[in-house]
């Protein structure tokens, strides 16, 4: 089977756990799919991607309820939304994939290395959940922020690759240090679990953002447009969050973000 199609049909499921171990199953046997060079057709309308379990309930973030760590209850609410977002990421890389014609080969071995990886965290978060707070994948409300602003940019891969990975993967290396924080004050074990599971996610999320700044400064040199001017012409345009300090600056700098771009966000 030819690689893309095989993505768009993961894109597809609606169970969790097919949708990761076909995930995790398509990276590892990459080397035996050709590539199309144009994209595969919609087997379903676009409005039904990517496919979803029953389960969360959908809510604007808004009603979404909190996530402080500070009781059991607490952490599981936590847990389950970081959860449903490695699970949305999942769908991010694959639709990376399946969508974006005429890109070099490694391109499409990247976004299913992050397909991958994500589909490790979501298995893990979910794990944890079951074992540790005697929930599953579903039990809570979650939001479907992330999937919104792929389809804002479903017909700009520089925009994808822009305010995607750079932006909404980018927040995660902001935000984790801080959550791995509130959990490690509350010194519960499945707290100090949570951390461990919070540290592998934090380093692979750093390559998947560079994966990012890769392939958008790609396409930026390919277009001859300058990347720092371009990303803030982007992110007004596709009405993209505003990235708010404090910035995990090291983190950021490991992923490929210049000193100037680096600059730029502090000042906005």
């Amino acid at each position: 089977m030819e690689l893309r199609h095989r993505a768009l049909e993961v894109l597809c499921f609606s169970d969790p756990e097919q949708k990761a171990a076909a995930a995790l199953d398509l990276y590892a046997q990459k080397a035996l799919y050709s590539i199309a060079d144009t994209a595969p057709a919609l087997p379903v309308p676009e409005s039904e991607l990517p496919g979803r379990p029953a389960r969360p309930e959908l809510k604007h973030h808004t009603e979404v309820g909190r996530r402080s760590p500070a009781t059991p209850e607490g952490r599981a609410i936590l847990i389950h939304a970081i959860a449903h977002i490695e699970f949305n990421a999942i769908n991010l890389a694959l639709d990376a994939v399946w969508r974006f014609d005429g890109m070099p080969q490694q391109y499409y071995y990247d976004w299913l290395q992050v397909a991958a990886e994500e589909a490790k965290h979501f298995r893990l978060l979910r794990e944890h959940l079951q074992q540790c707070h005697g929930k599953d994948y579903g039990d809570y409300p979650a939001h479907q922020g992330q999937w919104t602003m792929c389809e804002k940019t479903a017909g700009d891969i520089t925009a994808r690759m822009a305010l995607v990975p750079r932006t909404m993967e980018a927040r995660g290396l902001d935000a984790t240090p801080q959550i791995q924080n509130k959990l490690r004050n509350t010194h519960a074990p499945d707290a100090l679990a949570a951390v461990e599971i919070l540290d592998i996610i934090l380093r692979e999320e750093v390559g998947h953002v560079a994966i990012g700044n890769h392939w958008y400064r790609w396409l930026c040199e390919k277009d001859g447009r300058d990347p720092v001017p371009l990303y803030q012409e982007l992110a007004t345009r596709y009405e993209a969050p505003r990235m708010r300090p404090p910035f995990n600056e090291s983190a950021r700098l490991a992923a490929g973000f210049t000193v100037t771009e680096m600059d730029w966000l502090k000042q906005n």
